[in-house]
């Protein structure tokens, strides 16, 4: 994918939010590493903040796969809970995971992780996760010139074979919100449900509504959005994941919180994924 391309894409966006991103960030001066946090509150490693993200991670969510960059929506996300709990951005350390190896029960070599992890009652019996700091919505992404083509609401969309990650939020609207007559079919990864897209072995692949518009416009050929499906079944929300029981869940939380509401969060995704989701159809 064209890094310049999509970024012509989020320039306007970007230049409109960029003093209210400004206005929002924590104040004070940056803290310095003498000022992070010591060893014993908890962190894998003294003085440091150890986060983990995928292996790769994909626009709009991290860019160039280099999320020390801080540009993309969770990249930025990182590095302003960090802040917030007094890191300094030298002070942050990325470590990559799977999404699964990560969400599995069992120690972490992380303090948090963060690749769009939805906040689940089933989750939650292996992991922590802090408050939400997005709640995305679904959208239907198909190839021009297919079965989809011409699809404009539900009942049309019933018709398609549809294809989404298993155990994730997108298989689970699939069914709750389109009932599809032939059920759907369930891919261990994006990745090959992308590939069964462009196989043409599905009629559409479901993703989250930011990550469908990148797929549709910069990483699948001749591929167009459908439309964005209705909330169903559990809300799309993501938080940050925590081992069970982490001794920083309640201060991630505060800063996830604290963000929320000095409008830190809500002009991040301003800046990154709002003019990736203006316009989207809305499937009825």
């Amino acid at each position: 994918m064209s890094r310049t391309v999509l970024r012509s894409a989020l320039v306007a966006s970007v230049a409109a939010v960029a003093l209210l991103v400004s206005g929002c960030a924590s104040g004070g001066a940056e803290p310095t590493a003498s000022d992070a946090p010591a060893a014993e509150e908890g962190y894998i490693t003294p003085g440091k903040l150890t986060i983990g993200t995928g292996e790769p991670a994909y626009e709009p969510y991290v860019f160039d796969n280099a999320p020390e960059s801080g540009e993309g929506f969770e990249s930025a996300v990182a590095y302003a809970v960090a802040e917030e709990l007094g890191f300094a951005k030298e002070d942050v350390v990325w470590v990559r995971t799977t999404f699964e190896s990560a969400i599995a029960p069992g120690p972490k070599d992380f303090d948090f992780n963060i690749q769009q992890y939805t906040i689940t009652e089933d989750r939650e019996k292996a992991v922590d996760f802090s408050s939400p700091y997005y709640e995305a919505s679904q959208a239907i992404v198909a190839i021009k010139g297919g079965k989809a083509d011409g699809v404009t609401d539900l009942a049309s969309a019933k018709e398609l074979l549809l294809g989404a990650m298993a155990g994730s939020t997108s298989a689970t609207t699939v069914d709750e919100a389109i009932e599809p007559n032939t059920p759907q079919l369930l891919f261990n990864s994006n990745e090959d449900a992308r590939a069964a897209l462009e196989a043409g072995q599905i009629d559409g692949l479901v993703l989250d509504l930011p990550t469908a518009y990148v797929a549709a416009n910069f990483y699948i050929e001749n591929a167009f959005l459908v439309g964005e499906l209705p909330a169903a079944g559990v809300p799309d929300q993501w938080g940050l994941l925590l081992a069970n029981e982490s001794p920083l869940t309640e201060r991630v939380t505060a800063a996830v919180d604290a963000l929320r509401e000095d409008g830190t969060l809500d002009a991040l995704e301003e800046e990154w994924l709002s003019v990736l989701s203006a316009g989207a159809t809305q499937l009825k």
